[in-house]
């Protein structure tokens, strides 16, 4: 039974940040879509007129992304919950630690990292993309063209976040089973 529900737990949370990490992309790929349509704008100015506008601020784009921070912060408190919460252990006590917790310390701490980093490409894509309104004039870079690999390297990141947060869960489980293990062999040793 216990197996099932972390197999459950797993399939939840990868499947919440395979989501995350495919709306990312479609992002990614919205944007340079509407970039690619304003680049064709600029080149077919005829008569002179170099006046041109944005034709939509690329509201799909924009979406998308929108949808990916949502399902990465979702599948980052999923996991924060779901994986239960650690013992903050002195340092004494973390060196005579199992493995399996040092281990959910460390992937813990990366997936706050990924966390940071994923959601800070994604926002940073999302408002480079709702600063593109209309602009005349030859301005290319009013449209965000810094800032085009943004929300592509915050789906990457989703993935990524995915696979350190089944990390995190599983290796806190199995140091949750050696405390309770401990326990146990430490209060029949009590009785005896």
């Amino acid at each position: 039974m216990v197996k099932l529900k972390a197999l459950v737990v797993c399939i939840l949370i990868v499947a919440t940040d395979v989501a995350a990490g495919i709306l990312g992309l479609g992002a990614d790929a919205a944007q340079n879509k509407a970039v690619k349509h304003l680049r064709l704008g600029i080149l077919d100015c005829r008569y002179g007129l170099w006046m041109f506008r944005c034709r939509e601020p690329r509201r799909k784009a924009l979406k998308l992304a929108l949808g990916a921070a949502l399902l990465l912060s979702l599948a980052h408190v999923l996991t924060n919950l779901l994986g239960g919460c650690m013992r903050v252990c002195c340092r004494g006590e973390f060196r005579r630690a199992y493995s399996n917790r040092k281990l959910s310390l460390a992937c813990l701490v990366s997936v706050w990292i990924i966390l940071a980093v994923g959601l800070s490409m994604l926002v940073i894509g999302m408002s480079s993309n709702k600063n593109s309104r209309a602009s005349y004039g030859f301005r290319p870079r009013s449209y965000g063209f810094r800032h085009h690999h943004l929300l592509s390297i915050g789906g990457v990141l989703c993935f990524v976040h995915g696979l350190f947060s089944v990390a995190f869960y599983v290796s806190s489980t199995a140091a949750n089973d050696e405390d309770n293990k401990q326990e146990m062999s430490s209060s029949e040793d009590i009785h005896q």
